[in-house]
């Protein structure tokens, strides 16, 4: 299967397929889309507003590794059961229970901000918020593939990446206004959990397709998206690549705090780091809105190459600055290549999937991509207090650049082609 650039033909509604345009053309996808971008939100305040208060009280980027760990670290044991809950229940009941433990568990994390709350309390709230999206997550990927047609699938998952990525400009830029009004932590928290009522109001309007059951049983329904991976090698090279990315190159995303500090002089609490995190965070979403815009005719296959080169290039150049404008400039386009070549990535993956199984395979992307990211945290957190941010900055540098070669799709879908004829 390889996958050529869409052709230039006029779809049912009207606009270019696989195109942004394309995607907001349904109904439901658009009320979920924007239920997800008003969550996003939400999550985004509070993942900036967390790790800061976690520093400023410890001053240990361990514990914020550690904390960190409590919010992903559960999409790293619980995404293959998540996935098979999301190919065997009604996701939509399924969707709608986890949105409601995460709501509560956040309302948690505001109760405790108003008092002194001990680590342990916080972890342990987070650790429940973590929880309900790891159990979410599986679900929630193999939804948004349903509410469009196939040939419109790069403009949704486009999308996707640019509400997630939205989601980091907007929270920040909150928080930074808000904070200057005196808006406490708890208050940031309390917001966070108000703004999981957008996606349950927009689950419980859009009608979500039944999928046709999968006829595996017993361990295998577990097991079968390892399987997929193993037999399809594109598939499994595209998850390898992710998990190496996110353990190897993206340590510095949860450890933000003490690389601004201690990179570039910016102190956690200031506006300069909600800035300078809003900013990363614009890249991010630009990086993901152009695969369904600028680059939707584009082969994905290559955009992920050139999207893994240009990180590369970009966290080399973050390595190097040593004060808060290079950061500001280079950290735009280490955003940017983020998500262009994660985006790429995930438009290819789940365009070789089919529908029955789709929860479990991408029950393993959410592993290597999120799942990974905590693992990173706490290896690299002490490493970080001992040594600093550059030579880790500088390893996952290098690798990135290894997987420009090595996620070589074209190549691997050139290999096979023989063997399908």
């Amino acid at each position: 299967m390889t996958d050529a650039s869409p052709p230039h033909t006029e779809s049912p509604h009207g606009f270019r397929p696989g195109s942004v345009r394309a995607a907001l053309a349904y109904r439901d996808f658009r009320l979920v889309w924007l239920g997800s971008l008003t969550s996003g939100t939400g999550t985004w305040i509070q993942n900036v507003v967390l790790p800061a208060y976690v520093y400023t009280r410890t001053g240990k980027a361990s514990l914020v590794g550690l904390m960190i760990f409590a919010q992903l670290g559960p999409l790293l044991f619980l995404a293959i059961p998540a996935g098979v809950f999301a190919d065997k229940f009604d996701r939509r009941k399924w969707l709608i229970a986890m949105q409601v433990v995460q709501l509560i568990c956040s309302v948690a994390l505001g109760l405790l901000a108003l008092g002194t709350p001990s680590f342990v309390a916080l972890f342990l709230a987070s650790l429940g918020v973590g929880i309900g999206n790891a159990l979410n997550a599986p679900a929630w990927t193999a939804m948004l593939p349903s509410l469009v047609r196939p040939d419109d699938l790069p403009g949704a998952i486009s999308l996707s990446s640019t509400t997630l990525n939205g989601a980091r400009v907007i929270g920040p830029i909150i928080v930074a206004v808000l904070a200057q009004w005196g808006v406490g932590t708890s208050t940031f928290f309390f917001i966070n959990a108000a703004s999981f009522l957008f996606v349950i109001i927009a689950l419980m309007i859009v009608a979500v397709p039944p999928i046709h059951p999968d006829p595996t049983r017993g361990i295998r329904r577990f097991t079968r998206g390892i399987q997929i991976a193993r037999q399809r090698k594109t598939v499994g090279r595209m998850l390898i690549t992710m998990f190496t990315f996110s353990l190897l190159s993206l340590p510095y995303v949860g450890l933000f705090p003490a690389v601004a500090r201690l990179a570039f002089g910016i102190d956690e609490d200031g506006s300069t780091y909600k800035w300078l995190y809003a900013t990363w965070g614009l890249g991010a979403s630009l990086g993901g809105l152009a695969i369904g815009t600028a680059f939707v005719s584009f082969d994905k296959r290559r955009l992920m190459q050139w999207g893994f080169a240009g990180f590369s290039a970009s966290l080399f150049g973050f390595a190097l600055s040593t004060s808060p404008t290079p950061a500001f400039i280079v950290g735009f386009f280490l955003g940017f290549f983020y998500f262009f070549a994660t985006t790429a990535l995930s438009t290819v993956l789940q365009g070789r999937l089919e529908a029955e199984v789709r929860g479990r395979v991408m029950a393993l992307y959410i592993m290597s991509f999120g799942g990974t990211v905590p693992l990173g945290n706490m290896l690299f957190g002490p490493l970080l207090d001992e040594i600093g941010p550059r030579p880790i900055l500088i390893l996952g540098t290098a690798w990135a650049a290894f997987l420009a070669w090595w996620c070589n799709i074209v190549r691997l879908d050139r290999a096979e082609q023989p063997l399908a004829t």
